[in-house]
């Protein structure tokens, strides 16, 4: 099996371990945190293009474990924090790590934020080092080592 069918598979299990578990994490900081993590994965390269918004976006309204949340709410999140990376990377950065970070003391919802982000990342196929880094660091602020993840 190729390395992107590794990564396509895996996606795929965490995105059926999250079902389970995202009726628990009905919050608004796990939601915010989510959101947070998307824009990070759409912004990874420094940038975000309109098509790379709308597919993120699109993705966003049409998981199912995404399902339990509003989501005209999860959409005003998203677009908060990609206006925020937009118009100033770094700090549009540091607000949706600081809100990732948010989850620290909740190892679960933590490792499912990471898990969206894992998911948000690979959709494409390409699960690129912008990418990885930018989960890498979601890790970092919510204490949980990239190692667990193959990072």
């Amino acid at each position: 099996m190729g390395f992107w069918d590794n990564v396509k598979e895996k996606a795929v299990q965490l995105n059926e371990g999250l079902k389970t578990k995202m009726g628990q994490f009905k919050n608004a900081n796990f939601a915010d945190a989510s959101m947070a993590m998307c824009a990070l994965i759409a912004a990874a390269d420094g940038n975000i293009d309109s098509s790379e918004r709308q597919k993120t976006a699109s993705f966003i309204m049409n998981n199912d474990t995404l399902k339990v949340f509003d989501t005209s709410e999860l959409q005003t999140k998203f677009t908060y924090y990609c206006d925020k990376l937009q118009s100033d990377y770094d700090f549009g950065k540091i607000e949706a790590i600081q809100s990732i970070s948010k989850l620290k003391k909740k190892a679960d919802q933590a490792r499912a934020v990471i898990q969206v982000g894992i998911i948000i990342g690979g959709a494409d196929g390409d699960f690129d080092d912008d990418e990885k880094a930018a989960v890498r660091e979601a890790c970092f602020a919510v204490g949980i080592s990239p190692n667990e993840f193959d990072l």
